[in-house]
């Protein structure tokens, strides 16, 4: 593919791709615009103001499957902020909106791939963050492929649904600065395919109790990803045994994100990032919250007496943690709410606790209903495996 501006960073070097690992683990062939590009000059800022986002990886900055990810839930949820107030599917969804970039301005831009069996004819969409802050419809398809749209924004500037105009850009492209060392992108191992009957999943979705029902909802990766370590080391670092349920959830799904949402931490890492690095940062940053604002924080931080001891967090930076009061099987679950007043210890054990929030019955600050009717609640129900580069 031709470039329609000046590549100003030829000392970047091409990042390898392995287009048959990356298409197959997105489950969709790519089109060939957005592929030459991306093979051609890896990741690129295009005119200063826009980012096409390419496979490619840079631990603790950029990971080509989390920002996907991440790009989807930000779209779903800043696009119910504002009309029509009812999000488009995303991928993985089938025919769901697959991101390829970004602007300055926080707008995200997607494919359309229920628009054509063939993805060279995808056309490009815009989530526009500024109609979001004006109340407008942020939502707009523009009928073009991606080096069409490029070309556009460079040349004569293309419509935003804020009623601005997107460009026309400076005819130049260079790595993206914080990539200019990136490398390949792994795509992460697959989750072990349940072949559990979906009847039986929507059962578990509404009925049933502890791990055994768990499963049954949510099949577990067939390595559950725990770190280096063993839990005999983590109890002695720690100084005490953690809650059985806890151990046996780790056990049989290790770490990973629920939900594209709650995150339980890698416990048994040996590098000094596991489940105690994790604990005591989360605790250093709410011991000082206490000393200043002890009316919102007023729980005691472990290792005090009945203190709060982390091991989850959610993408918006709540808390899921124990109180460590009496034996470790009967420590009570509490969220520390980053948006909210504390609330009270939760009533059930783990497992349970998890089951109702995905089940949309957790009625607790932090976790957001997962009763969407625009999504199929098998589908929402999911759990990433973690793996090196988890925190």
């Amino acid at each position: 593919m031709d470039l329609l501006f000046v590549q100003s960073d030829p000392a970047a070097v091409p990042i390898p791709i392995d287009w048959d690992a990356v298409e197959s683990w997105l489950g969709l062939r790519l089109p060939a615009d957005y592929k030459a590009l991306a093979t051609d000059h890896g990741p690129l800022l295009i005119g200063d103001w826009l980012w096409l986002h390419t496979p490619c990886a840079k631990p603790g900055r950029f990971d080509y499957g989390e920002w996907l990810k991440e790009s989807h839930k930000l779209g779903r949820a800043r696009s119910k902020d504002a009309p029509p107030h009812t999000p488009p599917p995303f991928h993985p969804k089938r025919g769901g909106l697959l991101a390829w970039g970004e602007t300055r301005s926080a707008s995200y831009l997607f494919w359309d791939t229920a628009a054509s069996a063939d993805p060279d004819q995808w056309p490009v969409v815009v989530m526009d963050s500024d109609a979001v802050n004006n109340g407008l419809n942020p939502w707009h398809n523009y009928n073009m492929p991606v080096s069409e749209f490029i070309a556009a924004a460079v040349g004569t500037g293309v419509p935003l649904p804020s009623n601005q105009q997107l460009g026309p850009l400076p005819p130049t492209a260079r790595r993206t600065s914080y990539l200019v060392d990136a490398g390949p992108w792994t795509p992460p191992p697959s989750a072990r395919r349940t072949a559990t009957p979906k009847k039986t999943r929507l059962t578990a979705l509404k009925q049933g109790t502890g791990l055994a029902t768990l499963q049954l909802l949510v099949a577990p990766p067939a390595t559950p990803y725990l770190g280096d370590g063993s839990w005999d080391q983590l109890f002695d670092e720690l100084g005490t045994r953690l809650p059985t349920d806890y151990i046996e959830l780790m056990d049989t799904y290790g770490a990973g994100c629920w939900s594209e949402w709650l995150n339980f931490v890698t416990p048994l890492r040996t590098n000094d990032h596991g489940f105690v690095h994790h604990a005591k940062e989360t605790l250093d940053g709410y011991d000082d919250l206490r000393a200043e604002y002890p009316e919102f924080q007023p729980l005691a931080v472990w290792p005090e007496p009945g203190g709060f001891l982390p091991f989850a967090n959610t993408v918006e930076g709540d808390v899921l943690g124990w109180l460590t009061q009496g034996s470790p099987d009967e420590w009570p679950l509490i969220v520390y709410p980053r948006h909210a007043k504390q609330g009270p210890p939760l009533p059930d054990p783990l497992v349970d606790t998890l089951l109702a929030w995905l089940r949309g019955r957790l009625d607790t600050a932090g976790f957001p209903s997962q009763d969407d009717e625009a999504v199929d609640p098998l589908e929402r129900v999911r759990f990433e495996p973690g793996n090196d580069e988890s925190p």
